[in-house]
Parts: C-alpha cells; sequence; structure tokens
C-alpha cells in the first residue's frame, strides 16, 4: 500500500516514527517503524535515538511472500527481530495470512513481546452484506486446530476495532 507521509513522500521511505494507531496490544506507543529488512543493530539505534518502545516490522506491507522451508530467507527477519527483542522492544510483524506456517517456525513466536499482526486482505468487504461470516479453519480437517471459529463481519468490524485511513500518514519520515 502507497501511503502519502506529512512530508508529501511516497516512496523509497525505510524508516519512519509516529504513534501506533492499529487496535494491537502496542496501541498509542511511540512505534519505530520499519520496511524491509535491515541491520538489527541500525535499527535498535534509531528506535532509541527517536524513544520508540515499539518497532513495527513489515511497515508498508514489505514483509514478502517466502516459502515456510526456505531459511536462508527468513533468517534476517528472524535476525532482526529476535535481537530488537532482546533488546526490550515490543516488536510487531506485519505478514500475510499465507505467512503463518514459517512465522510459527521463527523463535520469536514465543516472545511475551512479540505482536503477530495477521493481515488478511478482505476488499469490498462492506458490500458483502449484513450476513457476511468470516471462517477461521485450518488447512485440512483435524489437522493443527480443535475446530473452526465463525464470526460475523458485523462483529468485527466495531468503532473499537477500526482506524480510519485519515489516521494513516502522520508519522515522521527519517528515511
Amino acid at each position: 500500500m502507497k501511503r502519502e507521509y506529512t512530508d508529501g513522500t511516497l516512496e523509497g521511505i525505510t524508516y519512519f516514527t509516529g504513534i501506533e494507531i492499529e487496535k494491537t496490544p502496542a496501541y498509542n506507543m511511540k512505534t519505530l517503524f520499519v520496511v524491509g529488512v535491515h541491520d538489527p543493530q541500525e535499527v535498535i539505534t534509531l528506535a532509541a535515538l527517536k524513544g520508540c518502545k515499539h518497532i513495527y516490522f513489515g511497515a508498508n506491507q514489505s514483509f514478502p511472500t517466502l516459502a515456510t522451508d526456505a531459511a536462508e530467507d527468513w533468517r534476517p527477519w528472524e535476525r532482526m527481530i529476535d535481537q530488537c527483542l532482546e533488546a526490550d522492544y515490543w516488536c510487531t510483524l506485519d505478514f500475510d495470512v499465507a505467512q503463518v506456517q514459517g512465522v510459527l517456525e521463527c523463535m520469536f513466536i514465543s516472545h511475551r513481546r512479540f505482536i503477530p499482526q495477521i493481515s488478511v486482505k478482505i476488499p469490498y468487504l462492506t458490500q458483502l452484506g449484513y450476513n457476511a461470516t468470516l471462517k477461521i479453519d485450518d488447512i485440512d480437517f483435524d489437522y493443527s486446530n480443535p475446530g473452526v471459529w465463525c464470526h460475523r463481519l458485523r462483529d468485527l468490524t466495531t468503532t473499537d476495532t477500526f482506524t480510519d485511513w485519515d489516521q494513516y500518514g502522520k508519522d515522521e519520515v527519517i528515511k
């Protein structure tokens, strides 16, 4: 997703700061947003310089589609996030729902300050109607979950969980 920042920039951003506006456990925290993979020490240094308590990885949908068994592709992300968690930062990774199995194999998944932000893209959600239901399923019958969960979209799309597009773009671009 291309977002416009306060300085009018649209592309080429790797770091920016702001307050976490999405309703996660890090809501309202001063946050360093990280686009792509970077040296963990650089990330930690920037977070400290900017007074951030939370680091949001995969900003601007920058977490790539990785094969679950491609350890060499996962390793830089895992190293970066692990080191930031060890430095006592809250860390979010924004990833597509298709990447859940790969994320589960990473060391950071069990850290108490790690926030998996599972992105499920549903275009035209409000046009699906009153009876639309989101089914949280498994990859096969009785594979890894005890069953399935079904949620009416109208119950999930409340003002308590909503972040308007107008809230985005008020961040400070670092580089």
